[in-house]
């Protein structure tokens, strides 16, 4: 009997942890209603530059991991990760918004 409780306890704990990744998952399509801000560096086509204040290299993010995105904007808002668009702009975001543009450019 206390070995079908034990099990009865473990699957339920698998279960709550399996639909709480779930419920918090990242939605591309929002991702994608909340990218202007992120297109004028990252949607820039040919070599990934921008101009404007100088030339600096812009990473191109779509197709990554999506885990490593939500680190990478998280280290932004943290301040483990520095640069100061990046920097400002993460501030601005939630931990939903954060998922939601990793689900999209992950998935370009």
């Amino acid at each position: 009997m206390k070995q079908k409780t034990i099990m009865n306890l473990l699957l339920a704990s698998s279960m709550l942890f399996v639909f709480s990744g779930v419920a918090h998952a990242g939605d591309a399509a929002a991702g994608k209603e909340k990218t202007s801000m992120c297109e004028g560096c990252h949607g820039i086509a040919g070599g990934y530059k921008t101009a404007f204040p100088v030339v600096y290299h812009v990473p191109k993010i779509g197709g990554q991991h999506e885990e490593y995105l939500v680190k990478a904007i998280q280290g932004y808002k943290d301040g483990t990760r520095s640069h100061p668009t990046m920097d400002a702009l993460a501030q601005t975001l939630t931990e939903q918004d954060i998922k939601d543009f990793a689900a999209y450019y992950a998935g370009n």
